[in-house]
């Protein structure tokens, strides 16, 4: 608990409170409130975007698919260049320039906390960097699964370099889950040293336009843990942060109460975390995703799914399982309805549906966090004003106590 204090204390920036007359207060706001103010056309702040999803879910694939996604295209970069060689060139030698001085300042950075703490380190991939003229790169991905063997994607900072999974296994005596997440709560004593890295290469323009986080396949171990809010928190107070939640479509259709129970999990995230929540279908090339769209905005269509399903159940388990999703579904109707606007169909393997998940984040990322910062704002006021009404109370004390002693 002190740890997770501290490490918020320095995520946090001191804002001008936008009081009435003679207040003189101060309001703690995250960096990322000034960050959205300051940017610019040319100097846009990164958007965050940590995936979530069950084991099995295509999350890891999808990753790797939304990473070469925001690759340059080959044919377009050819015909720009062929009208203009010198300009080609030139562009080119910025680059590569740009890539360099980028890449010495991030193995100095490592250097310096390798100083600092032998055991934290990052390791940071050399990709290139944003021109001045604003050329597009790749997204800048970070693994936090610290138990995978291989990742499909150009990793730029992973938890891998910094705690070995096994070892953590061995010297504790834990099993795969328990290793995780003391994994993670390993990884975010030193997650403040990664923030730095992350807002050094934003302040300087050498970020890419999305940050792709990955995180562990065991959800439960990163949404509902002290490390998991913590690595959230510090997203969330630096960049712009969406969380996305990756479904197997394909299980979801052959079920209803499969649909309804990853629905709920949606849920469960939301209020967890409080941020932006995106619910990405995935695997939309085997199974269609507009049946689960047509549930979630239509009670009645989900409904009748349920009827046949129980119809074509030969084995007869309904009872309490049946009952059960249908209140679910009637109580939680509303959030389903607010849900299916930042709901779409991918595919992993095909890449579609890419295009409309990438305008569904650039939207989340602009209206939707703008509630998470006011809900941010309304809770550090109410502890602000827990604090100033206790300092009152114990001023109250200690007078009557001096009036009791007279």
């Amino acid at each position: 608990q002190q740890q997770s204090s501290i490490i918020r204390r320095k995520m946090m920036s001191p804002m001008s409170r936008p009081d009435g007359p003679g207040e003189q207060g101060t309001l703690n706001m995250p960096p990322v409130v000034a960050r959205i103010q300051n940017q610019t056309e040319d100097h846009k702040t990164p958007i965050c975007v940590l995936m979530v999803g069950m084991a099995g879910s295509g999350k890891t694939t999808l990753m790797a698919q939304l990473q070469e996604s925001t690759y340059p295209d080959e044919d377009e970069e050819v015909e720009e260049g062929a009208g203009d060689e010198e300009k080609e060139e030139s562009q080119a030698e910025k680059t590569e320039k740009d890539a360099t001085d980028s890449n010495v300042e991030d193995k100095g950075a490592k250097q310096s906390e390798g100083e600092n703490d032998g055991k934290s380190k990052a390791a940071e991939s050399q990709t290139p960097a944003l021109s001045p003229a604003g050329t597009k790169q790749p997204a800048y991905c970070v693994n936090l699964d610290p138990a995978t063997l291989d990742v499909p994607y150009d990793v730029s900072i992973d938890i891998r370099d910094t705690v070995d999974y096994k070892q953590v296994m061995q010297q504790h005596n834990l099993g795969p889950n328990g290793a995780i997440m003391t994994s993670l709560n390993l990884y975010a004593t030193k997650f403040d040293q990664v923030i730095g890295i992350l807002e050094s290469r934003a302040d300087k323009n050498t970020m890419a336009e999305y940050l792709l986080v990955d995180t562990p396949g065991q959800i439960e171990a990163f949404t509902w843990s002290a490390s998991g809010q913590i690595l959230t928190e510090g997203f969330a107070s630096t960049f712009p942060t969406v969380m996305v939640f990756v479904v197997d479509t394909v299980r979801c259709a052959s079920s209803p109460n499969t649909f309804m129970s990853n629905m709920l999990y949606a849920c469960s995230i939301h209020y967890r975390t409080r941020l932006p929540l995106v619910i990405a279908f995935n695997k939309s090339d085997v199974v269609s995703h507009e049946f689960a769209l047509e549930w979630m905005k239509d009670y009645d269509a989900f409904q009748e799914a349920l009827d046949n399903a129980r119809s074509n159940d030969s084995t007869g388990s309904t009872g309490f399982y049946d009952s059960l999703t249908r209140s679910l579904s009637l109580v939680l109707d509303e959030f389903y309805r607010q849900f299916s606007k930042n709901a779409c169909g991918v595919s992993a393997v095909t890449g579609d549906g890419i295009s409309d998940f990438w305008q569904i984040i650039q939207n989340a990322a602009t209206a939707d966090f703008e509630e998470y910062l006011e809900d941010i704002k309304y809770r550090i006021e109410e502890q602000e004003a827990k604090k100033k009404a206790i300092s009152r109370a114990e001023v109250r004390r200690m007078q009557q106590d001096m009036q009791g002693g007279e």
